[in-house]
């Protein structure tokens, strides 16, 4: 069973292990990756989110059966004068979320070259999990599902139709990226504490995943 947030202590007051995971959200523009964050993280949702600048940063943890998984989130912006700054946040990533818009085609295509371009340069072990935002305007999508499943299929990604307005799948997705990743203690140890500062956390990014109990 999965949950999230909550405490790392079980009922019978033993500690679970505790997993932190860097994950990047990437996509265009206007796709919706602010506000499938947003969802995740705090439950909630608005239309009139402005754009990202450069990237913002959130965590959120995920309570499995006996581990509790800490994402610490990196939502990049979209736009195109954005884009040469990708690789800064996604080296080092353990996970990343290929966002598109199911009534955008052009976003579909977009994402295809993200994923390319993880494949080539992120880290080999990276989970990556497709996510077709959106899916509450179906009556007007242009990316058919089934292209959509067969493309994730063909390229060993997670993937699912999510609506961060309906909170459709939102959960789930990060769910199945949890269970996904690798729970064995891996990486350096992290020092200072859980929330470091924005400087800390960019000299951290080279670092693998890294649990402790």
């Amino acid at each position: 069973m999965a949950s999230r947030g909550g405490s790392a202590h079980r009922a019978n007051g033993s500690r679970d292990k505790i997993c932190h995971f860097k994950l990047v959200l990437l996509g265009e523009s206007g796709v919706g990756k602010s506000c499938l964050v947003l969802r995740f993280v705090k439950g909630e949702y608005s239309d009139h989110l402005e754009a990202t600048i450069g990237a913002a940063f959130l965590t959120q943890t995920v309570n499995l059966d006996d581990t509790t998984v800490k994402f610490e989130i990196w939502d990049t912006a979209g736009q195109e004068r954005y884009h040469s700054l990708a690789p800064m946040y996604y080296r080092g990533a353990q996970a990343a979320v290929v966002v598109y818009d199911i009534s955008d085609g052009d976003t579909f295509v977009r994402a295809k070259n993200w994923v390319k371009e993880l494949q080539r340069q992120a880290s080999p072990s990276i989970v990556i999990a497709l996510a077709g935002n959106k899916a509450d305007l179906k009556d007007i999508r242009k990316v058919h599902i089934e292209d959509a499943q067969s493309y994730a299929e063909d390229n060993g990604l997670l993937f699912m139709e999510t609506s961060a307005k309906s909170d459709q799948n939102v959960q789930e997705l990060f769910l199945a990226i949890a269970n996904k990743l690798p729970k064995s203690a891996s990486g350096s140890p992290r020092t200072g504490t859980l929330e470091p500062n924005v400087s800390d956390r960019m000299r951290q990014q080279g670092n693998g995943g890294c649990c402790k109990s």
